[in-house]
């Protein structure tokens, strides 16, 4: 018996990286698994994104956990592709309980006037908003929805010292993705439907493991190496480590898509280290 028996998880961003290792967590614990993610580049973002090959690999997996999956290319800033998507899910699972809205990424590149930001409020904060909206119609008492934030976004001014508007966009989306949860669960509530966010500190996700952040915590060298950065990337947090895995963040998700988490909704939750009680990093 697991904790999601007959249960349909929704997870978008599930290509790889956290995403991924929700969707195999949640069925792990029984839930079948409807899996999106955008399968593309987007040029702002300096690091590889999911491919298709990447998609199917997820899909693969869950399979062999003996569960269900509909995997499907979608992009988050699109609603009616979403929309599609969970509607394909609905097809054959008959049902929605769980929304893990994780899919984000964190630009760099001004291709145009503040691309990057425009790039990392669309999906981080306009995207999260879409999967929320194309599930609520589908949710019933009981069904769950998890968000994700980032420790970065509730520190002042860390991803601002990035030092481009893909950063600032990443901040401020999280930020406010922080605010709307508390807000939304107000409204969900009287139906019992739970929504929460969680925050993870650095995740070890090619999001960090790339040239542009290795140089950002290390200015000091000209062509920084991932054991280099390694070095640095221990000042977000205060336990000593540079950072958490994916599997980590998973099993918050776990515990929040569960029975056991009924009655805790509107809750901004970090999975920090304890970053945020040290205080705010220099970068």
């Amino acid at each position: 018996m697991g904790k999601l028996d007959g249960k349909v998880a929704f997870v978008t961003g599930a290509g790889r990286g956290q995403g991924r290792s929700h969707a195999l967590r949640l069925a792990q614990e029984g839930a079948d698994i409807i899996a999106i993610d955008l399968c593309e580049q987007i040029e702002s973002v300096p690091y590889p994104l999911a491919t298709p090959e990447d998609l199917a690999h997820t899909a693969k997996e869950v399979e062999a956990l003996g569960r269900g999956i509909v995997a499907v290319k979608a992009d988050v800033r699109e609603r009616a592709q979403l929309r599609a998507a969970v509607d394909e899910g609905l097809a054959r699972f008959g049902r929605l309980d769980i929304v893990v809205g994780n899919a984000g990424v964190c630009p760099w590149d001004d291709l145009t006037l503040c691309g990057g930001f425009v790039d990392g409020t669309d999906v981080d904060l306009i995207g999260v908003m879409n999967t929320v909206a194309v599930s609520l119609p589908h949710l019933k008492a009981g069904a769950s929805i998890i968000l994700t934030g980032s420790t970065a976004g509730m520190m002042k001014g860390t991803t601002e010292k990035l030092g481009n508007t893909g950063g600032v966009g990443y901040s401020w989306a999280k930020q406010t993705v922080a605010r709307y949860t508390e807000v939304l669960a107000l409204q969900l509530a009287p139906h019992n439907v739970r929504l929460n966010a969680i925050h993870p500190t650095n995740v070890n996700t090619p999001l960090i493991h790339n040239d542009r952040i290795y140089k950002t915590f290390r200015p000091d060298l000209e062509n920084p190496t991932r054991q280099d950065a390694e070095l640095a990337l221990p000042v977000l947090q205060a336990m000593p480590i540079p950072y958490i895995e994916p599997e980590d963040v998973s099993a918050l998700v776990l515990f929040l898509a569960s029975d056991d988490a009924r009655y805790i909704t509107g809750l901004n939750l970090r999975i920090d280290a304890g970053g945020m009680l040290k205080g705010q990093p220099a970068l």
